[in-house]
């Protein structure tokens, strides 16, 4: 139902946020003409600093699916989705203590790199497909979601709006490289927070004042911040945002090349460290705007649901619904409120052809080539244009998938989780050596609890929305109340043939459990045939002696000697540090 339609100041906001957008594109090309080798314009030179960096890793997944879902989940959730911000800390020294090293030291340009140096091609050829694959699939949802939600909304033109954003990304990524995206990237974050602010401002008038709007949140059941419910089938609960949510936002920060690539591009370590800890707090800014707008948005519209009333056909547009209802009167914050939604997309689309055309160029190009820098750095350019049509192709799929965030969070954790096992592997087990093993069995793990769950939806019994109610509508027509505890639910094939235990179990777990699932079967199974292809017996032998030395205190270890063992390749990441060669012969008899 459109409420309500842009005037001449909201077109003119969004299109000059896309101007501007287009203009640092433009600018960074123009300066970066010297800009001979692949490597400066995938990698900007190695020369970014901290602050830029971190801004540009807050905006690369705080996407439109942010701006737009997020709020929708705390408004039919409760406000526990902000438990996040405590995933997000763990994710951060994770990947700044365990991953970034390595990746920094060696000095790549795709991190699937790594996989052929710890592991073989074969691995790192299956890695970089599936990275693929999965990026495709989500920039494809990034670009359609605020194009469907605005369009059903505000009445904007829905291919239109899909075509201009994807082509301005397309170009000024193609145009100003890595330089461009970061910098365009730091734009855009101001840009969302400032559409989160408008509205956020706004509701708290009309409310009467923060207080109210919390308290509204409270008798509503929305302030459930600690939910300690162990049950892995309801959606949000404390364990299943921290365990979960860690697993999957590590598979993002920790070895994603879209956000590696930023990091690694700092001039010093330092630098990359600085950054992925300043972003930190970017995430904490984005997280609290996003959940706050939620609570507005369960104030607002407390007596009567826009969605069970039928005024939306989908969560996602309920943010679009309340910025066209509260903000029609001030020309001009609707449009600030698309061109937040935008610069989400946009980032993000940067970010993620950026990335794309770094891994073809090092994993599919280069490899098998013998291509000058100077054309390889054309066909950087020339790739960056072909992602960017792909991915807008990719737009129409994104209908086919569902609620927007939980669509976007499930490709992470059904492809990312799987590889974040692979690299675990590879950099916390240096005796292993089935890689290749662990990562298909991972994947087919987590396809198949994946894919299950988008034929068999878990019921609202186990996922358990909080109520919504319709009794303060201006209906001519009954209105309901939706509570999952007095939905009807009708005997079906879900229910009465299929006698599913895999579909109220299995397949029922919340969706951020996805990628722990994928991550420990690929790490259980690489571990099992690492030990089954003939590092059992060095396994055991170097366990009974470090037990044993522990136990004397009777010698130091020499990790000096020995260096080249038979327990498998060299962490190539930490070139002073070797495994251990252990031989029989040095247990005490």
């Amino acid at each position: 139902m459109v409420i309500g339609s842009f005037v001449a100041a909201d077109y003119a906001v969004f299109a000059l946020m896309l101007l501007v957008s287009a203009a640092i594109g433009m600018y960074y090309a123009i300066v970066g003409r010297g800009q001979s080798s692949s490597r400066e314009f995938l990698m900007g030179g190695q020369s970014m600093t901290a602050v830029p960096v971190a801004l540009s890793l807050t905006a690369s997944f705080m996407s439109a699916i942010t701006v737009l879902a997020t709020p929708a989940e705390v408004y039919r959730y409760g406000a526990s989705y902000g438990l996040f911000s405590l995933s997000y800390v763990l994710v951060v020294v994770v990947s700044s203590e365990v991953f970034l090293p390595v990746f920094y030291r060696l000095g790549i340009t795709s991190t699937y790199e790594y996989l052929e140096i710890r592991f073989n091609r074969a691995t790192r050829l299956l890695g970089t497909v599936m990275f693929i694959v999965q990026t495709m699939l989500y920039t494809g949802i990034v670009i359609y979601a605020p194009a469907l939600a605005l369009n059903q909304v505000t009445g904007m033109d829905l291919w239109g709006a899909v075509i201009s954003t994807g082509v301005v990304c397309t170009f000024y990524c193609a145009m100003g490289g890595l330089k461009a995206v970061v910098w365009t990237d730091v734009f855009q974050v101001g840009i969302m927070v400032a559409g989160f602010l408008s509205v956020i401002i706004r509701a708290v008038v009309l409310q009467g004042g923060v207080s109210n709007i919390l308290n509204h949140a409270e008798l509503g059941g929305r302030l459930n911040f600690w939910d300690f419910d162990a049950s892995p089938l309801r959606k949000y609960t404390f364990w299943t945002i921290t365990f979960g949510g860690t697993f999957v936002w590590t598979s993002i920060y920790g070895i994603n090349q879209a956000q590696v690539q930023r990091y690694i591009s700092c001039k010093s370590m330092t630098h990359a460290k600085m950054s992925l800890y300043i972003n930190l707090l970017g995430l904490w800014i984005i997280m609290l705007c996003s959940v706050f707008a939620g609570l507005c948005l369960y104030s607002v519209y407390k007596h009567c649901d826009p969605w069970t009333a039928g005024m939306v056909s989908a969560p996602d547009q309920l943010m679009p619904y309340m910025v066209m209802d509260i903000l029609r009167d001030y020309p001009g914050l609707p449009g600030l409120f698309v061109a937040a939604a935008y610069s989400g997309t946009l980032s993000t689309v940067s970010s993620s052809v950026n990335a794309l055309a770094a891994v073809t160029i090092e994993d599919l190009i280069k490899p098998y080539t013998h291509m000058t820098e100077k054309h390889l750095s054309w066909t950087s350019k020339g790739l960056s244009f072909l992602y960017g049509a792909l991915c807008i192709g990719m737009a129409g799929i994104a209908s086919l998938m569902g609620s927007l965030l939980q669509a976007a969070i499930n490709i992470f954790g059904i492809i990312g989780g799987p590889l974040l096992g692979l690299f675990s592997l590879g950099i916390l087990c240096p005796y292993a050596n089935g890689g290749l093993a662990g990562l298909l069995s991972g994947l087919v793990m987590s396809l198949w609890v994946g894919i299950g769950a988008q034929f068999y939806p878990p019921l609202p019994e186990q996922s358990r929305p909080l109520g919504l109610t319709t009794h303060g509508c201006n209906f001519t027509t009954a209105a309901y109340a939706f509570n999952w505890t007095t939905s009807p639910t009708e005997p079906s094939l879900y229910t009465t043939v299929l006698q599913p235990f895999l579909a109220d179990n299995w397949y029922s777990l919340s969706y951020l459990y996805f990628s722990p699932i994928g991550t420990l079967t690929t790490l259980a199974v690489g571990l099992v045939v690492s030990l089954l292809s003939g590092t059992l017996p060095q396994m055991v032998v170097l366990l009974l002696t470090i037990l044993h030395v522990a136990m004397r205190r009777a010698r130091k270890l020499d990790l000096t000697k020995n260096r080249e063992n038979q327990l498998g390749n060299n962490n190539p990441g930490f070139c002073n540090v070797h495994e251990l060669d252990f031989t029989k012969s040095s247990l005490p008899t």
